[in-house]
């Protein structure tokens, strides 16, 4: 997995202040995307066990309420494995921080058993993502004024009571 970049006090992301880590790679290319040099996998720099020590020595400072994961895409089969043991990590080491994951896959559609990238990893991201972001962005229905999203389509799944109830949960960000 390659790295495009590590945001620290991000803002725009997700609620509070959050570690945001950029990954490479995704195959959805939507139209108007706001980041398409993060289409490329090659994009970035290796993924390493400095810079995952980094973010959690990072995203230990008391300032901060999370991580998030966006793109790129996450849940690309070649990012899952080493994200699910960041997410891991984070929880075990950090369990008062969020995570937020940013998804172009449709929650219930691709990243489920049988889903089109639904792998052996999947399953332990999920459960360890408070809040997914999911929907490709579509720009003929972008719209500016939407809380952490960029077009009318995309959720924001509660996706710990989703895991819980087996339905998708939207969570009271959707406003």
């Amino acid at each position: 997995m390659n790295v495009g970049e590590i945001k620290t006090y991000d803002v725009a992301n997700g609620t509070g202040i959050r570690v945001t880590v950029f990954v490479s790679g995704c195959t959805n290319r939507c139209k108007g995307c706001f980041q398409p040099q993060t289409w490329d996998f090659d994009y970035g720099e290796p993924y390493t066990e400095q810079m995952e020590d980094f973010i959690l020595r990072e995203l230990a400072k008391p300032q901060y309420k999370g991580l998030t994961l966006l793109g790129g895409e996450p849940f690309e089969p070649v990012n899952q494995e080493a994200l699910a043991a960041l997410v891991r990590r984070v929880k075990e080491e950090l369990p008062n921080r969020d995570i937020w994951a940013f998804t172009g896959f449709v929650y219930e559609r691709d990243l489920v058993p049988g889903g089109r990238k639904y792998t052996e990893y999947t399953d332990g991201m999920l459960d360890c993502i408070d809040i997914l972001v999911d929907g490709p962005f579509v720009e003929e229905q972008r719209n500016l004024c939407l809380k952490f999203r960029g077009s009318e389509n995309q959720r924001i799944i509660d996706l710990k009571e989703t895991r819980r109830t087996g339905d998708v949960v939207l969570s009271p960000l959707n406003g």
